[in-house]
């Protein structure tokens, strides 16, 4: 669940990230550009010793996301 707050009481989010697991490689870069889209990439989405595909960015509402699909055992 979540909900926003009147202006005046806002504060950004700091000292955490929302952590998505996806199953395929396509759909974790989908899902990665378009949460980038108007936001700020950290670190693109690529391959990784543990994973098929990890990336982290922050969206365009300030949210920090990491995406991750991991390898296939």
């Amino acid at each position: 669940m979540g909900s926003d707050v009147p202006p005046d009481r806002y504060e950004a989010p700091k000292s955490f990230a929302v952590s998505l697991q996806i199953d395929g490689p396509a759909e974790a870069e989908r899902i990665f550009h378009a949460l980038a889209e108007n936001g700020i990439v950290q670190m693109p989405i690529q391959q990784t010793f543990w994973a098929a595909r990890f990336g982290m960015l922050v969206d365009q509402f300030g949210i920090p996301w990491m995406v991750n699909c991991e390898k296939a055992a």
